[in-house]
């Protein structure tokens, strides 16, 4: 197995929504292990500890949650990423998916510096398409997406060094999209799989044909994982959460054929509320997913004790 130079960039934001806990996953992803499992596989793994978020002279918002932190973190991050890019491959340990907005701006600058596409694989029960004017809630987390795609409504944000086409972005693990979301996204085609389609067709096939796209093009891809990816069975620990998730062994085959892949350049690990987990089931399972994609096979997983 090829190593990589793995860099572990923590983000506590907490910004992205009312309900509050995600500043712990950083911490919760050390505890349960990250580093040690990484570097089991031979990576060289080095964590440069937390970011903090830029100040933003930009007044709060009536209606969008802490909408100056979200700007201040989004810069922040985006910083965090052309920095550490270069280097290696850098894991941000969130977090609110939020964060989102900072890291795949600054992999897409990253990117367009190499003179290479960067494409997103975003697996989330959630489109995260609202723009600041459509989001019902004021939840800046359901905005990434339509962010670092170059939607309008993003004025008070960070201008964009190299906006994403909708076409570069792949969702797997869709089941709570308004219909408005989806009717944008499908216009602007956007690679679109819900949990019926993986439930009829598996989720190798629009995974391979996601992945055919990047390499044909030779892009490469940042991976933006959400706990709520995940059946809440299996990954309580989030405040999102929406039945009829990825099983465990569904989320390792994603994975597992990210690693054969070879196009993976960024992973988000987001939306982890260690106030809401089991005993760190959902710390360890997500530890467990990164790992591999990381290169971990199915023979060589460790037995769980609890």
């Amino acid at each position: 197995m090829d190593t990589q130079n793995v860099i572990l960039v923590g983000a506590p934001m907490d910004a992205g929504k009312r309900r509050q806990g995600c500043r712990m996953g950083p911490d919760a992803y050390r505890v349960a292990g990250l580093e040690q499992a990484l570097t089991d596989l031979g990576h060289q793994v080095s964590d440069i500890g937390n970011v903090s978020a830029d100040p933003s002279d930009v007044p709060e918002h009536p209606h969008l949650v802490a909408l100056p932190e979200c700007i201040g973190w989004s810069s922040a991050l985006s910083r965090a990423a052309q920095e550490t890019a270069p280097n290696g491959l850098p894991i941000f340990m969130g977090g609110d998916h939020a964060l989102s907005m900072g890291t795949v701006a600054g992999m897409a600058a990253h990117a367009d510096g190499i003179g290479r596409p960067l494409f997103v694989l975003w697996l989330d029960a959630h489109s995260d398409f609202h723009t600041p004017d459509s989001t019902g809630s004021g939840n800046l987390h359901g905005t990434p997406v339509a962010y670092f795609t170059g939607q309008p409504g993003f004025n008070a944000f960070p201008p964009l060094a190299a906006p994403i086409p909708t076409d570069r972005v792949g969702m797997i693990g869709l089941r709570s999209v308004d219909p408005a979301e989806r009717a944008r996204l499908e216009q602007d085609r956007a690679m679109l799989a819900d949990m019926r389609s993986i439930d009829e067709h598996g989720i190798k096939a629009p995974l391979i044909a996601f992945l055919d796209r990047v390499r044909a093009a030779n892009g490469i891809l940042h991976v933006s994982l959400d706990v709520d990816f995940l059946d809440p069975s299996i990954a309580p620990a989030v405040g999102t959460t929406v039945p009829g998730g990825a099983t465990e062994r569904e989320a390792h085959l994603a994975m597992e054929l990210l690693h054969e892949s070879g196009l993976v350049c960024s992973l988000d690990l987001v939306e982890l509320n260690p106030f809401l987990d089991e005993r760190g089931l959902t710390a360890k399972l997500m530890v467990d997913l990164a790992a591999s994609l990381l290169g971990r096979r199915i023979f060589d997983r460790p037995t769980r004790s609890f």
